[in-house]
C-alpha cells in the first residue's frame, strides 16, 4: 500500500480558489452612490373591521361532574375553520384545553376575562350572560 497523501501546512499551497479575482471594474458603470430608497408604495394595512356581532360569554358547571368551562355562544356569520382558529387562539392565551361543539365554543376553565379580551381583539362584542 502507498502512503496516505499529506496536505502540507505550512503555507506552501492555497486551496481557496477565487474565479473573480482576475476580473477588473473597468468598463463598468458606477454604482448607486447611496442605497436605493425603499419603495413608496403604500402598506397594505387592512382596513379595521366594524362590530362583528354580539356573542354570549357563559360559565358552565351543569352536566359536566363539577367542572367548571366557559361557553361562548351566539356567533353569527362566521364559519367552523374561524371558530376553530378563535378557539386556537382562546385556549393559547388561556393556557387550557377547549373544544367547537355545536356551534359554540367551550373552553376549559372560568377563564371569561380572557375569552372577553380575545373576542374583543377579534371584533365581536362580548356579553357576560348568566348561565
Amino acid at each position: 500500500m502507498s502512503a496516505p497523501k499529506r496536505i502540507s501546512t505550512d503555507g506552501e499551497q492555497s486551496f481557496v480558489h477565487k474565479p473573480f479575482d482576475a476580473l477588473s471594474s473597468e468598463g463598468l458603470p458606477p454604482g448607486p452612490e447611496s442605497p436605493p430608497a425603499k419603495s413608496a408604495q403604500p402598506t397594505a394595512t387592512k382596513p379595521p373591521r366594524k362590530n362583528r356581532g354580539r356573542v354570549d360569554i357563559i360559565r358552565q358547571t351543569a352536566g359536566r361532574g363539577g367542572k367548571t368551562v366557559t361557553v361562548v355562544r351566539g356567533f353569527v356569520g362566521i364559519g367552523l375553520v374561524e371558530k376553530e382558529q378563535l378557539a386556537k387562539a382562546m385556549q393559547k392565551a388561556c393556557g387550557t384545553g377547549g373544544t367547537v361543539k355545536g356551534g359554540q365554543i367551550e373552553i376549559q376553565g372560568d377563564k371569561r376575562a380572557e375569552v372577553a379580551r380575545i373576542l374583543s381583539e377579534a371584533n365581536f362584542r362580548p356579553v357576560f350572560a348568566g348561565g
